[in-house]
């Protein structure tokens, strides 16, 4: 990132108020590199406003929502092994968070029926009444969010995003 940068500050362009900083690299500078920064800049803001709205609302965190969504997704439940998977964060992350939650009365934990070793998690249904509170109002902010944008712009980024992200996987394959 540093070669898109130039090195003399002050002929740079100066990032504007609103801390757009993939507009401060240098006009020849790499487009991807621009793009990404713009993809994680807009990650960013929108996850400081769930993150705020999951504590101010339903005193929550993002991590323990992401747990209630996908166990809200497989009734059946899922392994403590799948959960870190969905996750993307490793099962050490998932075990504290899940022992809280079982404290809490909001998801139950059971051996496996197969193999003991393993254990099935799965949303209690306060578990479920308070994810479904939760997850409207987190709907009700990312609309508003959103709402800035024309219908026909969103399902564009949407088909857009879409393409990169299967370039992505195939890249990395």
């Amino acid at each position: 990132m540093r070669q898109d940068r130039d090195p003399n500050p002050a002929a740079a362009p100066a990032a504007p108020s609103g801390g757009d900083r993939e507009s401060a690299l240098r006009p020849d500078g790499k487009r991807e590199v621009r793009l990404w920064l713009r993809l994680l800049s807009c990650s960013a803001l929108i996850e400081k406003q769930v993150r705020a709205k999951l504590r101010a609302d339903f005193q929550t965190t993002l991590p323990r929502f992401d747990v209630l969504a996908q166990l809200d997704r497989m009734p059946a439940g899922l392994t403590m092994g799948e959960l870190s998977d969905r996750l993307m964060v490793s099962a050490g992350n998932v075990t504290g968070l899940i022992e809280r939650l079982v404290r809490e009365g909001l998801v139950s934990r059971a051996p496996g029926a197969r193999d003991r070793r393993t254990s099935r998690v799965r949303l209690t249904a306060a578990g479920k009444h308070a994810f479904d509170k939760m997850a409207a109002g987190h709907h009700a902010l990312v609309e508003e969010l959103m709402r800035g944008m024309a219908e026909d712009d969103i399902a564009h980024l949407i088909e857009m995003l879409g393409m990169l992200k299967e370039a992505l996987k195939r890249e990395a394959s």
